[in-house]
């Protein structure tokens, strides 16, 4: 890891440290000196990762950001578009299942916890509820941190930083370094994996889940490929992690010469630690109903995600059940959504 991260401005306790962006980290230190905090937190807004192409809202419209009353106000005040349905229905999706799944078989415990391309923090929320208390989450896009911090886990500290010019992030060793549906997007995978085992320190842990083995939208690799990369035999299929998760039993490995059909693999690298202590396959009260269904109806928020999510989600039944399961939470016909969802 490189650089101090004192050196990093930060707005709204998130210090911005991305590689590549030097003119704009200069440009918000220098606002941010002159107490302009809302015009330096709008350039920030605007910034978004290398894979986007659409242009970022105007200014006016990122300058309200900050009076959005929900998770989904201010996605849409942010123009995420397709990326703003991924992760308002996060909470039920297979993928994060599977990340759910691989966190009940490879529990951190009292581990500082560092969660890579976090996202809006959908596991760093399950993590807090759950009694993990040291944890942090990096991505390169300041925006996804900022609602990560308002909306979905505030106990979490956050940076926005490229993980393999990353500052010294103040992590503590062994750590659990988890990183769940983007190292297949990763450009440089063993420079990504040598800085998650460097962070995870000797006897850390190191966790990819979601890794796609076949995908147009990233860059990914042969589970034999993921393997070497991240230096480990411990390898699952995705839809089997979720199928583990809802039948409430524990996962089963698979040799990466099996998975060669698989949609995306998992991988466990370092010391695999042990099992949850309690069912991740039952989210934590206060539980809704899944938004997912209007007027009774599963409706999927776009095509795109119906394609993704819909083949793998026999678990949510077409029509609204009545009576409700007795299964209703471990299917997600249930959910545990953030309070300001």
């Amino acid at each position: 890891m490189t650089g101090l991260l004192l050196d990093a401005p930060v707005v709204d306790g998130i210090p911005f440290a991305r590689a590549g962006r030097h003119d704009l980290r200069e440009e918000v230190a220098g606002l941010v000196a002159a107490g302009e905090t809302d015009r330096a937190r709008v350039l920030l807004l605007a910034d978004a990762d290398d894979w986007w192409t659409e242009p970022p809202p105007p200014a006016e419209q990122l300058g309200r950001v900050p009076a959005a009353r929900t998770l989904r106000e201010a996605m849409d005040l942010l123009g995420m578009g397709r990326v703003a349905d991924y992760f308002a229905h996060r909470w039920s999706d297979p993928t994060h299942l599977a990340g759910l799944a691989l966190l009940q078989a490879h529990w951190p415990g009292r581990r500082p916890v560092v969660d890579v391309a976090c996202g809006v923090g959908a596991h760093l929320r399950e993590l807090s509820r759950r009694g993990v208390g040291d944890l942090l989450g990096i991505d390169v896009v300041w925006a996804k941190l900022w609602l990560a911090r308002r909306f979905v886990c505030p106990s979490a500290r956050y940076v926005c930083a490229d993980l393999t010019a990353a500052p010294d992030l103040a992590v503590g060793s062994p750590a659990y370094v988890m990183c769940h549906d983007a190292f297949y997007f990763l450009r440089d995978k063993p420079a990504a994996a040598a800085a998650m085992h460097a962070l995870a320190g000797d006897g850390g842990t190191v966790v990819v889940g979601h890794a796609h083995v076949v995908d147009p939208h990233g860059e990914p690799l042969t589970p034999e490929g993921y393997a070497q990369v991240l230096g480990t035999g411990l390898l699952y299929d995705d839809d089997e992690l979720t199928r583990s998760l809802l039948e409430g039993r524990p996962p089963r490995p698979a040799e990466p010469a099996d998975l060669h059909t698989s949609e995306a693999v998992a991988l466990v690298a370092g010391d695999p630690r042990g099992p949850a202590p309690a069912d991740l396959g039952e989210p934590l009260p206060p539980l809704v109903p899944n938004p997912l269904y209007r007027d009774d109806v599963l409706t999927w928020p776009n095509e795109r995600y119906a394609a993704e999510y819909g083949p793998r989600s026999s678990y949510l039944p077409q029509r609204w059940p009545d009576p409700l399961p007795a299964d209703a939470a471990r299917r997600r016909l249930l959910v545990d959504l953030p309070e300001a969802w």
